[in-house]
């Protein structure tokens, strides 16, 4: 099914939404919050969008590479990136029903709160992205980077 044409409402507001919720936000930071909620959402089309993007703006194959393992690989980010991908985790995976405290004051020690709020924006769109592209099988492999920039 292509979403794009059987909802294009719906697709385009959710490109609103993904433009607003990056705002202010560090793009590797950004790119790095989307590859890992693909990684735990198994989207291999956000995967293969995110890291062609993230490789283009020139993160490293090694600290994408190294992303699937970040808590074994830690000394690859910095600790502002860690506590994000700490969240990005926390709020994906909500099987505990909520993002625990300490999880969340670890990543407001290291955002200004409307930065965190941007932050946490973004992690809630990517989510929503991957729903999107796991639910309608969304093929990887076609897409350049900065194509849907």
């Amino acid at each position: 099914m292509s979403w794009t044409e059987c909802a294009p409402e719906v697709y385009k507001a959710m490109i609103r939404l993904d433009a607003a919720a990056r705002r202010g936000l560090d793009p590797a930071l950004y790119e790095l919050v989307k590859i890992r909620a693909s990684q735990l959402n198994h989207c291999a089309f956000c995967l293969d969008m995110h890291t062609k993007d993230a490789l283009a703006a020139g993160e490293s194959v090694e600290r994408i590479v190294q992303l699937g393992a970040w808590e074994e690989s830690r000394h690859f980010y910095t600790e502002k990136e860690l506590a994000a991908i700490e969240l990005t985790e926390a709020i994906t995976v909500l099987t505990d029903g909520f993002v625990p405290d300490e999880v969340y004051e670890r990543a407001a020690r290291h955002f200004e709160e409307t930065e965190l709020a941007q932050l946490i924006a973004a992690i809630t769109v990517i989510n929503a992205w991957n729903r999107f592209g796991v639910s309608t099988r969304m093929v990887p492999g076609h897409y350049q980077p900065g194509q849907h920039a």
